[in-house]
């Protein structure tokens, strides 16, 4: 028994025009899915540089700070040296002060002596 051999046909059917345009319509979006996904990394390659140029202050600006903060810690310690320099310098005058006292009423007795007075 010997089957016959179909002959070729060229046919559209529904199936075949379902799957051409799925095809199609797959490739029109894998085509919408590369330029978004460019567009994207070009967007974060901007947004990448501005957080780098604005990270490049902020870390100027830390070195300022922290320049500033040195500063004030040795104004803060010459403050404290300076002060503690008035102090001694005020108890070196009242010494001075009360030496002074003593050395004017040794004086005045010697003069009051040379003199005969008797003192007031």
């Amino acid at each position: 028994m010997q089957v016959a051999t179909p002959r070729f046909r060229f046919e559209w059917n529904l199936n075949t025009v379902v799957v051409l345009i799925g095809f199609a319509g797959g490739l029109v979006a894998w085509g919408y899915t590369l330029s978004e996904l460019q567009t994207g990394r070009k967007n974060n390659e901007q947004k990448i540089e501005r957080l780098d140029t604005r990270l490049a202050t902020v870390e100027t600006t830390i070195r300022q700070i922290d320049n500033h903060e040195l500063r004030i810690a040795n104004v803060e310690k010459q403050i404290t040296d300076s002060a503690a320099a008035m102090r001694e310098v005020n108890s070196t005058l009242n010494g001075l002060a009360a030496d002074m006292k003593v050395t004017k009423e040794i004086l005045m007795r010697i003069e009051q002596a040379a003199t005969g007075r008797r003192p007031p």
